[in-house]
């Protein structure tokens, strides 16, 4: 409504301006002429003052022989002879004038008569032209609601292969066969094996589910419409379940073809709970997408790939064979895979022939793809602040701690008091990471604030798992309550920097408790069941499925987990006094320690170090 009042301002502004200039074009001479009525008129022509003298119509053009112009109008019913005779005039002083008869069927007479009566008429076919126009549009816009926008990307303009996705290799491997399939279909047809239907991609995010549904496309030549799930939902019932059949309808007109739905749990989620918005539209976009995927048309080549990071609000139906017959899941990448990943993004950089690919990729366990992306770029824009044509080792270095914590705020003002406090805090989560046998080595220690963190102690594993037992759990509580032992030796008090440290050693020792079944009193046994109602909140959305008589027990194991890891922290403090105070002055000193120098120094006092990487 409102490009429609738009269009009808200017249409008005446009035939006014218009009718403006053709008034005064027809109007427009350098002196208006002299208006003379007829009997002055007849008097200046006996007194042989007129030139010529022009009629048209009723209207009588003078010119005087002093080359002025005038106008004068006749009687309607009398010539111009008889209306000068009968003014007095006689046959001789008429001769002496020069006399012309103009047709008045002229342009500018039947100008003067079409223009204002044409200027209104175009106005208002002007008007209701526009108007029926858009209510075209809006017609044609009411049957295309329906209508699919799915973005279509041919491989032979942008085509990714699996040698662009680093890792990820028993994913390729079973993503292989559907390039089989997409490549030559007969071949498996003719053996009665049947297209799979669908692939679900489950993996968390940033792992590169896109990148490798786009890769299969690529590997297979075959056209792929990418849409995310949230794009068949509207307020409208009905709206999601039209595009569904609109999208595959377009993809079984371009078969061989992939269709690839990103967050498939916008619409996927299980059905009847009452969960995630479960209102009719989302339900009846799934069905459709059901009945699509596993309809009476089973000769179709067109195979749907899917992703999501929550399968486990998957509704049942949609991961029944017949629907989602394979299902890839994206492991987070290893050391190897990261590196591997690294080189890929960093192609194309000016790079230091002493980058240590190798090095970085030791340092980022638990990066996805990515975070390992968003890393590279990172570090060539610190390389690009300072001025240089190349990327350095340090810029990675630098970028992860910035990736993980934020960026450095050197410039922060601190007072001495302050930083001897951050100093013997970030002194203390070192000095019990390198006493706990169990724990992590440690990589760096710092007292520069990055990000909310007024300091930190990195540590990182020696070799990656994905199971951990009980023992590192207790070295990494142990570990969070080193600042709060420190503080309490050396100061006799302790300030708020550790609130995170004591959230996080709480949080371990109830996952200890309720959830691994790492308890002596109440074995293995879980407690507490989610039942899937994060959008509650997650306390809140907690079923309750133990007595009160155990939840005291709960609470007692848990405050026994975090109590027993404050006295192992207090008592290594306490021990070794002297390492830490030499590891608080350094840090004062250089702000920064790197793990050789930090080995280093506690080896001066006897330390026993746990673990040192090789």
């Amino acid at each position: 409504m409102k490009s429609l009042g738009k269009n009808i301002i200017w249409v008005v502004l446009s035939l006014t301006v218009t009718a403006f200039l053709f008034t005064a074009l027809l109007s427009f001479d350098t002196k208006a002429p002299t208006e003379l009525s007829i009997d002055v008129l007849a008097n200046k022509i006996i007194a042989g003052e007129v030139k010529d003298i022009t009629v048209s119509g009723n209207e009588i053009n003078v010119t005087l022989k002093s080359s002025e112009k005038a106008v004068s109008r006749k009687e309607n019913e009398l010539g111009i002879s008889e209306t000068f005779k009968n003014y007095g005039v006689s046959a001789d002083a008429l001769q002496k004038v020069n006399f012309k008869i103009q047709d008045e069927s002229g342009s500018k007479y039947w100008m003067s008569i079409l223009i204002p009566v044409l200027i209104p008429a175009l106005l208002m076919i002007g008007i209701f032209w526009w108007i029926f126009r858009q209510a075209k549009n809006g017609a044609g816009q009411a049957f295309s609601f329906g209508k699919i926008n799915a973005r279509l990307f041919s491989p032979a303009k942008d085509k990714t292969t699996f040698k662009d996705v680093a890792g990820l290799k028993e994913a390729k491997e079973e993503l292989l066969e559907i390039v089989e399939f997409l490549k030559n279909s007969k071949k498996f047809t003719q053996i009665g094996a049947k297209i799979p239907r669908g692939v679900l991609l489950m993996g968390s995010p940033g792992t590169g589910k896109t990148m490798l549904a786009r890769a299969v496309a690529g590997e297979a030549g075959v056209p792929f419409f990418h849409i995310s799930a949230s794009e068949f939902v509207e307020m409208f019932v009905g709206v999601g379940a039209s595009r569904v059949r609109d999208l595959f309808e377009i993809a079984k007109k371009m078969a061989p073809a992939i269709i690839f739905i990103d967050e498939i749990d916008a619409v996927g989620r299980e059905r009847g709970t009452g969960m995630g918005g479960g209102h009719d539209e989302r339900e009846q976009t799934l069905n459709q997408i059901l009945v699509e995927m596993d309809g009476f048309e089973r000769d179709t080549s067109v195979i749907v790939i899917a992703a999501t990071n929550r399968p486990d609000v998957l509704d049942s139906a949609l991961l029944r064979p017949g629907r989602f017959d394979r299902r890839v899941v994206l492991d987070m990448p290893d050391v190897k895979d990261r590196e591997e990943i690294l080189k890929i993004h960093a192609k194309g950089k000016p790079l230091d022939e002493k980058i240590d690919f190798k090095m970085i990729a030791t340092r980022t366990p638990g990066f996805a793809g990515a975070d390992l992306s968003n890393l590279v770029n990172e570090a060539a824009i610190l390389a690009a602040r300072s001025n240089r044509k190349t990327v350095m080792q340090e810029d990675f270095l630098n970028s992860i701690e910035k990736v993980l914590l934020g960026p450095a705020r050197r410039s922060r003002v601190i007072t001495p008091k302050q930083k001897e406090i951050t100093a013997y805090h970030e002194a203390g989560h070192a000095l019990v990471a390198a006493a706990m046998k169990d724990s992590d080595p440690v990589h760096k220690v710092s007292i520069v604030s990055r990000g909310m963190a007024g300091g930190y102690t990195l540590k990182l594993p020696l070799e990656e798992s994905s199971l951990r037992t009980k023992a590192q759990f207790v070295a990494d509580m142990a570990v969070s309550f080193g600042g709060f032992a420190a503080e309490q030796a050396v100061f006799k008090d302790v300030t708020t920097g550790s609130s995170s440290d004591i959230q996080n050693a709480t949080d371990v020792a109830e996952r200890l408790v309720t959830r691994y079944g790492m308890s002596e009193k109440l074995g293995p046994r879980a407690f507490g069941n989610s039942g899937g109602m994060v959008f509650l909140g997650r306390d809140i959305g907690t079923e309750k499925n133990y007595s009160e008589s155990v939840g005291s027990i709960i609470d007692s194991e848990i405050n026994e987990h975090i109590q027993k890891a404050h006295a192992t922290a207090r008592a290594i403090v306490t021990k070794h006094r002297k390492a830490l105070d030499a590891i608080a002055e350094a840090l004062i000193e250089k702000e920064t320690l790197e793990q050789d120098e930090f080995y280093s120094l506690i080896n001066k006092f006897g330390f026993k170090i746990a673990t040192i990487e090789g």
